[in-house]
Parts: structure tokens; sequence; C-alpha cells
């Protein structure tokens, strides 16, 4: 009869940021676990709060399935002799399996008729099994830290204190070190500190509400969501609900709760960015809003506890919150009384990278990089370009900056706007930041939009020239994700920027720097770059035969091999498409070492061979105006009108004639007919039955 499982691991306070990947690797663990110690279950729910981590399986199975192990044994021939009497070696088989010699089967394999045994192991009660299941299971989890204790051997992310363990609301008893599992659990640390008994899952969820602790983080997010609503309409706003705060604060306490603070409204004058770091950053606060968005004096701070008087806690946040404001008026104040680009000159006293000189160094390459970047794409912009890229790094060097990182970019046009340059610039300086996540938010300018990419693609061409490249998970630097950055703003904005020139301007810009040959250093990132354009691709649902063939014939321009491979993806259903593919792969594997040469109509022998040839000459031209105009599925449709006289060409030519000039003819016709194919694909790499 199947059961519900309960597990608590009770401890001190976990790390916040911990907690969201810790309840996935539960589930996933235990899954496995039950998975191959063969017991059926059914829904996992994985719960947590700063104390505890909780796991409740439903429909526990009372028991182990039945397992069969087979063991092949020797050859049959070899086991039983001619009167069909056991060998030594069946004997010794037999008895090393723990089995009589009349219990032996005979199976057939691809090698022949072999003997086994086949046992039956017994499934154990699944009461027995569990404590080395949970007792594993918890010193299994993985953390970014974990610690040990007291004299303990055991290691976990904090001490552990208790831990609870039932199955159909009997304990299942284990002990890790000191510590042995039982029903005694206890609620909020310092609104219900005392221990309780609890008799199954139900029992357990309702005594821990009892006493101040909400388990589900699902429920204490709606909750803050809610209390943080309820306190900012008291001073008359809505709480600006930040996601990332808002996860943190989730599993920052047990049983949440709101007040509402307020602070001088003269602070209303910074920056809005700096206002809301300053609340959200530091104090962990959520800003509060007027109906049309703007941040009012008010914020939201959310509690572990049932505040006596809540306008005691308002006062202490806000005198904590008061400080730290002024600090960023000073700041910012103090910034404003030296130029952007004085801030810009310091940077020459700041190690970029020991390998890769100073942060001055580096604006001076992305800086000309850039410039070659308008250059390409829009001569007008060059000077905005420039000068962005100047100013781009600057701000690296404020003491907002400095107090605040996260603000980088976002001074640097609050900074220029007030200085008096561009828009545009100003933007430029924030936007060439972006995206900063996979997926994340793209320049809207054209200007920022080359900074990005001068910068993001001089750090990579950087790095790889002084061999500091990404290895399996570790890559320091992100440079995976700045290689998608470039990849996504270059799709995004259809810049047809030959992705091998930029990479070889860029390292044009590092030379003295690099480390090793610029040419092998231009390959390895070029090849990094497919990797991420392949990745991408895949994962947006583009079949991996298709993009591996496209990219296969090179990764110049991402916005026409993007187009090429759509073309392919659609074109694929074409039921001329597979034996298309088949017979260019005939085609690669017979020119696979021929030489180049023309071919001459006049040694043409066979109607298929002319055939053939006044064909593809006519497909090839209008196929070819195709290419050039980017129309690749236009292209696609006319190269398919290839596949009959292929066939036919296959079916009555001998390729390999024994005259030597009817043999290099035939070649060269190949030849030719490969070159059209290979100018949207090399279709030898797509799949085919």
């Amino acid at each position: 009869m199947a059961k519900e499982l309960l597990l608590e691991v009770g401890t001190e306070e976990i790390p916040a940021e911990f907690l969201p990947k810790t309840l996935k690797d539960m589930e996933e663990i235990i899954r496995k676990d039950l998975d191959a110690n063969r017991i059926g279950f059914g829904r996992i729910t994985t719960m947590a709060t700063p104390r505890r981590l909780v796991l409740i399986v439903a429909d526990l199975e009372d028991k182990q399935q039945d397992q069969v192990i087979e063991k092949i044994g020797p050859a049959r021939r070899a086991s039983f002799d001619s009167e069909g009497k056991p060998t030594k070696a069946a004997v010794g088989f037999a008895k090393g399996q723990g089995i009589d010699i009349s219990e032996l089967e005979t199976v057939t394999t691809e090698k022949g008729e072999y003997i086994c045994a086949r046992k039956r192991i017994q499934g154990e009660q699944t009461p027995v099994v569990l404590p080395g299941i949970l007792s594993g299971f918890i010193l299994s989890l993985p953390f970014q830290k974990s610690m040990r204790w007291k004299d303990l051997n055991i290691r976990f992310v904090r001490p552990i204190h208790w831990i609870v363990a039932m199955y159909g609301g009997d304990i299942v008893s284990f002990k890790l070190e000191n510590i042995t599992s039982g029903r005694k659990t206890c609620g909020h640390r310092f609104m219900s500190p005392g221990f309780f008994l609890v008799k199954d899952g139900r029992d357990y969820l309702a005594k821990m509400r009892d006493n101040y602790v909400i388990v589900n983080p699902a429920e204490r997010r709606k909750m803050i969501i809610e209390e943080a609503a309820r306190a900012a309409a008291d001073a008359g706003g809505k709480p600006l609900i930040i996601d990332d705060l808002l996860e943190e604060v989730t599993f920052l306490v047990e049983y949440p709760t709101a007040v509402v603070g307020s602070f001088d409204r003269e602070y209303l004058k910074l920056p809005r960015e700096v206002l809301i770091t300053s609340m959200v950053e530091h104090q962990r606060y959520f800003p509060v809003t007027d109906g049309k968005g703007a941040l009012m004096p008010y914020f939201v701070t959310i509690n572990n506890t049932l505040a006596r008087d809540p306008s005691v806690v308002a006062r202490g946040n806000e005198k904590v919150i008061r400080a730290r404001l002024a600090d960023a008026r000073f700041f910012f104040e103090e910034d404003r009384k030296v130029s952007l680009d004085e801030h810009f000159k310091k940077l020459g006293k700041v190690v970029f990278h020991s390998l890769l000189g100073t942060s001055l160094d580096k604006v001076d390459r992305f800086q000309q990089l850039a410039a070659w970047i308008a250059d390409r794409i829009d001569p007008s912009l060059k000077p905005d370009v420039e000068r962005a890229a100047h100013l781009a790094k600057a701000d690296l060097e404020t003491q907002m900056v400095y107090e605040f990182p996260s603000l980088q970019g976002v001074m640097g046009r609050e900074y220029a706007l007030l200085a008096g340059e561009k828009k545009e610039v100003a933007e430029a300086v924030f936007e060439h930041y972006l995206p900063t996540s996979a997926g994340g938010e793209l320049p809207r300018t054209e200007i920022g939009a080359i900074v990005s990419i001068a910068d993001k693609t001089d750090t990579i061409a950087g790095f790889f020239g002084v061999k500091q490249v990404p290895t399996g998970t570790a890559d320091p630097y992100a440079l995976r994700r700045q290689a998608l950055g470039v990849i996504n703003i270059i799709l995004d904005r259809n810049y047809r920027l030959p992705l091998d020139e930029l990479i070889g301007k860029s390292l044009e810009f590092l030379k003295g720097r690099l480390k090793r040959p610029a040419e092998e250093t231009r390959a390895e990132v070029l090849e990094f770059f497919r990797g991420r354009f392949e990745n991408r691709l895949i994962s947006q649902g583009y079949p991996y035969d298709v993009v591996d063939a496209v990219l296969a014939r090179g990764l110049a321009n991402l916005t026409v091999a993007t187009a090429k491979i759509e073309a392919m993806k659609e074109f694929k259903v074409h039921p001329d498409f597979e034996p298309l593919a088949i017979a260019f792969k005939r085609v690669c594997n017979i020119i696979k070492n021929a030489g180049q040469g023309s071919v001459d109509p006049a040694l043409f022998e066979n109607d298929a061979e002319r055939e053939l040839y006044s064909g593809f000459r006519k497909i090839r031209e209008k196929a070819g105006a195709s290419i050039e105009k980017g129309e690749y599925g236009a292209a696609l449709t006319e190269i398919a009108a290839l596949r009959k006289p292929v066939d036919r060409f296959f079916e009555s030519v001998l390729v390999m004639a024994e005259d030597e000039r009817i043999r290099k003819n035939r070649l060269s016709l190949l030849k030719e007919i490969s070159e059209l194919f290979f100018g949207i694909a090399d279709f030898s790499r797509i799949v085919t039955e």
C-alpha cells in the first residue's frame, strides 16, 4: 500500500541564494534514488525556508519491485559435452552464481548460444531501505559551499539541528553522526522556538503555520507581494516588485510581514536608478511608486517577525536608509565636480588584465574597432561612435560606481547627459554593456549596438589571444555570454558584418599582446562563435544536420547563414530533398580526389550527361541569381530540379571511364554541380535514411 514520505532537515540559516537551486536538486536526487531502489512513487514536493529543507513524496510504494538478474556464462558448447552432461565450466558457473546446475538456461545471442543464470531478488519492504536512502540523500545534496561543525565528520551547508523522517506516519529511524531522525520539529526561531511533534505531512504543514512558519516558498512569495501592496497603500502608492529581490526575500524569511517607511523628499532629486539601487541592493527594500510609476519618498521592508510596534521598525529602517541616501548624494555631487574626460584619464592606472594592459588600453582598442565597424555599417555615425566608446568606461572611476558596481553604464549615461553630451552618445554609454544575460535586453540604438559589439569582441579576442579560454563549465570572464551577445546584436540589427573580418581586425589592435599566432587565434575564436551560434539555433528548434550543413560552408556572415538555415529547414519537407541529399553525397564521394578542370561538351558520349549539363547551366544561372539576392528558398527550389537528371546520369553513365579525358570531363561536370550546392550548404552532412 502506497504511503506518504515526509522529510525535514532543520538547520542554521541557509544563504538565500542557495535555496532555489537546492529545491531543484532535491527533487532530481530523490527521484534518481527511488528509481535506483525500484520504489514506485507519486508527486514529489520540495520546499524550503532559511532554517529547513522539506521533502514530501506522495504515494510511495511500501515495497521494492522484485528484480531479475541475468548473468551470461560460458558458451553452451563449452558447458555440455556430446552426451549433454555438464562440463566443469558449467558446474563452476552454477556454483559461482549460487544456483543448482539444473536451473541453468540457454540463451541465443549474436555470438551464438550461451548458458545463463537468472536470479529473482525479492524486493525489500520500503521502511527497511528508507533509512539508507534518506541519509544518503541528505549528504548528497550539492551546495556552493559546505561546512563541518563541532567534531563531526559530516559536511552540510549549515549545521543540522534536527531531522524529521516519517513514512505513513511512522518514524524512519536513522542517524547522521549525533543527530537521530524522529517526529520532533520546531517553529519560528523567535516567535515559536519550542519543539513539538508531528504526525504526517498534513499535520506538519498545519502546525508549521500555527507556529509562524510558512514552509511553501510559493505561498511566502504571494504573502510578500500582498503584504508589500498593503503597506505601500498606506503611503498612497504601490510597491515596485523586482523579481530578483522578491526571490531573495522569499528565502530570507519564514513568516513575512511588511512595514512602510519614508525618507526626505529631497532625495528624489537623485537619479531613479541610484535610489532604487540604494534601497534594493543594500537594504532589500521595495521602492514605492505612484500611479504613473514615479518614485515616492517611501519604501517597504519585509520582516521575519510580527512587529509589536511597526512605527519603531519603520523609524529604525528610516535611519539606515537616510544614511545610505546621504552617502549616495555625496558621491553623486562629488562625481559631477570632475568631467567624464578626467575620469577617463584615470583608467590608465587601472589594470584590465595583467596580460592585456590597462582599462585605458582596452578602451583604445575597442574604440578603434568600433570606428571600423561604423565605417562598414554607417560612416555618418563614426564621430558619435568614437565619442561613445571613449566615454564608455569612464564611470568605472566614479565614486558612485565604486560604491554601487551594478550602476556601471547607468551612471555613465547620467553623467554624460548632465555634461551636455548628445542623447544618443549618452545612451550608448549605457547600452554598450547590453545584453547582460543570455536572452537579455539588446541595445536599442545603432551607436550602442556598434560599441557593444566592439567591446565584447575585443574582450573575447584578447583572452583567446593570451590563452585564457573557457574550459568545461569554467568561464571566469563570461566569454560565452559575450559571444552570444555579439551574435544576438548582429542578428537583431541584421548587420552584414563578416565575423572573420571583425575578429581579424580586433586581433590587429591587440598586436604586441598576443601570446600565440594571430591566425591560429582567429580560427579558434571563429570556432568558438560557431559553437555559440550553433547552440542558439538548435535551441530554437532548427534541425542539427541542417545547421551543421550550412555552417560547414563558413560563418562569415551570421544573417546570411541564418537565412540559409531557415530556407533549408523549410525545404527539408520537400519530397526531392532527401533524394537530392543522397545524390549529392554520391557526387562528393566520387569527386573527393578529383582535380579542378573545365567541362568540354564535345567529350560527352551519353544523352544523360548532355541533358544534365544543359539543365545544370540553366539552373545555375537562375539559382545563382536567387542566391545573390538572398532568396535561398527560391534557389533550393531551382536546384531541386536537378534531382531527376542527376539520377539518370548515375543510372546511364560510368563516371570512372577508362578514357582519361572522358573520366576527367565527367568529374569536372560533377565538380561544378557540387559547387552550386555548396553555395548554400554542404548537403553531404544531411542525415538520410
